[in-house]
């Protein structure tokens, strides 16, 4: 079975549509969405509705450190993540806010567990920016692959059970072969706010009877995109972003 694995969205209907509509063309089975499906875009209110959607149909959903912050002031922002998540909170409705409220921080199924941080400290939100971040997530974990969100780039980490992980940069479009005898922390990518310096739209897709991840990108019009972040009269740096993957 093949699970597309789509995470920090933020509010970018457009992206989300391509990535779904890819995931389609490659037979993706199912569909698992790794949080921060809201905050510095310009759509909240139908970005949440499409994960509704999805989860009535039986896809997997965890919370993100921008969803909390819709309903908790205890998250940390910046001033123009701030800016936007206070949009977020005019316009989604209250059966939106309480979605995004009620999802897990962490969900785990069969030899897989779905994060959007970190398995280690999940409601802390931690970066997995080195091997040793990564190790802390796959000892919690306890499980062979563990799919996470959070930094906005496609990485993946990968090492023996207790030893030290090693990072590998993966080619998109290439299946890599992940077998269950070792621990993998993948950092799955952005769709709707990549900052590789590349705007194309990023998802993962985990094939579990090949035991291989694919990391997808997306052409989508993210000029458009930005224009409706600055329509909404979000901060000019979120569109800027948008339009040079940064």
């Amino acid at each position: 079975m093949k699970i597309a694995l789509l995470s920090d969205i933020h509010s970018n209907i457009q992206a989300l549509h391509a990535c779904l509509a890819d995931a389609r063309a490659r037979n993706v089975a199912r569909f698992a969405f790794l949080g921060d499906f809201v905050g510095y875009g310009a759509d909240p209110g139908l970005v949440v509705d499409v994960i509704i959607e999805h989860v009535a149909e039986g896809a997997i959903a965890v919370r993100g450190n921008h969803d909390e912050a819709i309903y908790s002031n205890s998250i940390y922002m910046n001033d123009s993540a701030m800016t936007a998540i206070e949009y977020a909170r005019q316009v989604l409705t209250a059966a939106q806010t309480l979605f995004l409220r009620n999802l897990p921080m962490l969900v785990r199924e069969g030899t897989c567990r779905f994060v959007h941080a970190s398995a280690a400290s999940a409601e802390k939100y931690p970066y997995i920016d080195c091997p040793s971040a990564a190790q802390r997530c796959a000892e919690a974990s306890e499980a062979p692959h563990t799919f996470c969100g959070h930094v906005h780039e496609q990485l993946l980490y990968f090492g023996a059970p207790g030893a030290k992980m090693t990072l590998f940069r993966p080619t998109p479009g290439i299946a890599v072969p992940v077998p269950s005898h070792r621990r993998w922390v993948a950092l799955i990518g952005s769709v709707g706010q990549p900052r590789d310096r590349n705007p194309k739209a990023g998802y993962t897709i985990f094939d579990t009877d090949r035991n291989t991840m694919t990391f997808c990108r997306v052409s989508y019009d993210h000029f458009a995109t930005a224009a409706r972040i600055r329509e909404a009269g979000l901060p000019e740096s979120i569109a800027y972003r948008i339009e040079h993957g940064f």
